[in-house]
């Protein structure tokens, strides 16, 4: 059951940056969720989040215990991609609805089993794809699938970072690379866009000179759609931060930059150029995961089914997958045609204010 005032009660598990930087802010800018509990291995993370935010701790050891508590009824996952699992699936199968990080695991094996176990729950599963709420995007993708440029033919991305090698993303290959952590953006924002799945992948990866990542710390994909609509995008660990993409069509195009990121000054604008004529589109800063918070909270309240679901996070993740093995080959990877889902809704917009983000506590810890 929710609070006594109508709040849902969520449990954070780890408190690595994006928790401590953006969702644990970001929930005390909802109406309709709390914060009331945190789960932790770093003792340090456990003293003082729990003192800034008023939540009981609790070690990784302790989470069947907070599951069976009766203190939470969803839990905010943010682990490592390839520890989702360990938490998400005793949550499903408490009956405790599920926020996930994307991207949904690190294999497709692991998403099938989260699916699972959500198809047995009683309790709803959200993958975070936050810009699912955000205006700017849900703007751009209606306004596509509308036809106001007429057919999408070609996408293209690029979105980069540098990721710090005592990062555990730097320490545990391909599962915490560039192409699981960073595809998604561009990879989702093309199947929105297209309202399509991609038939057929091709990848180069690159190790930067000097790079100490154990994985391809830069990666090229070519993606084709059917009706032989392409998208292309690279991603990497090494290079100065970037995001943009562009899409052009039979009758226009659409710039974005940025359209990835999030936080103070990171207002996702687009220019929109039709006839010859480019107009520039720009949105607030809002708080984008007070957004998918407040979304998926509401998602339970009124017991409806969340749009950015498990089989979304897994449509992602068997393209990741492919990437992959195209790395590995050197070889064109088929995927199996799937037909198109239920778009975002403009009705899934929040446009909540950005909230202050308190010091951050340790957050250099391999398993947060």
């Amino acid at each position: 059951m929710p609070s006594s005032d109508g709040k849902i009660r969520y449990a954070v598990v780890a408190g690595g940056s994006i928790s401590q930087g953006a969702f644990m802010p970001g929930v005390g800018q909802t109406d309709n969720s709390v914060m009331t509990a945190l789960v932790t291995g770093d003792s340090v993370k456990a003293q003082d989040l729990a003192s800034i935010y008023g939540l009981k701790s609790y070690s990784y050891e302790e989470y069947p215990e907070l599951l069976a508590s009766g203190e939470i009824d969803a839990v905010y996952v943010a682990t490592p991609n390839f520890l989702h699992t360990q938490y998400v699936i005793p949550a499903l199968n408490a009956g405790i609805h599920v926020l996930l990080e994307k991207p949904m695991a690190s294999t497709e094996a692991d998403c099938l089993e989260i699916l699972a176990a959500a198809s047995r729950s009683n309790a709803k599963l959200m993958v975070a794809y936050r810009l699912h709420t955000e205006p700017g995007t849900l703007e751009m993708i209606e306004r596509v699938r509308k036809g106001e440029f007429g057919e999408p033919r070609l996408f293209t991305s690029t979105f980069t970072q540098i990721v710090k090698v005592t990062n555990h993303r730097s320490q545990n290959g391909f599962a915490a690379g560039p192409v699981l952590d960073m595809g998604p953006y561009p990879l989702n924002m093309v199947r929105q866009l297209f309202n399509s799945e991609p038939i057929e992948v091709m990848a180069l990866g690159a190790n930067t000179p000097g790079s100490v990542l154990d994985s391809w710390d830069t990666v090229t994909v070519s993606l084709r759609f059917p009706e032989d609509r392409l998208a292309h995008f690279t991603v990497s660990y090494s290079l100065p931060d970037t995001e943009r993409f562009q899409l052009v069509c039979t009758n226009g195009e659409i710039e974005a930059s940025p359209c990835f990121g999030y936080g103070e000054g990171v207002a996702i604008s687009y220019r929109a150029t039709l006839d010859g004529k480019t107009q520039e589109h720009v949105h607030p800063v809002v708080d984008q995961f007070a957004g998918e918070t407040a979304y998926f909270s509401s998602c339970i309240l009124n017991d409806q089914a969340p749009e950015p679901d498990g089989e979304e996070g897994w449509r992602d993740v068997r393209v990741a997958m492919a990437i992959e093995r195209a790395l590995k080959t050197g070889q064109r990877q088929g995927l199996e045609p799937l037909a198109a889902r239920r778009p975002p809704s403009v009705t899934q917009c929040r446009k909540l204010a950005l909230a202050n983000v308190p010091p951050f506590v340790n957050t250099e810890s391999p398993t947060e």
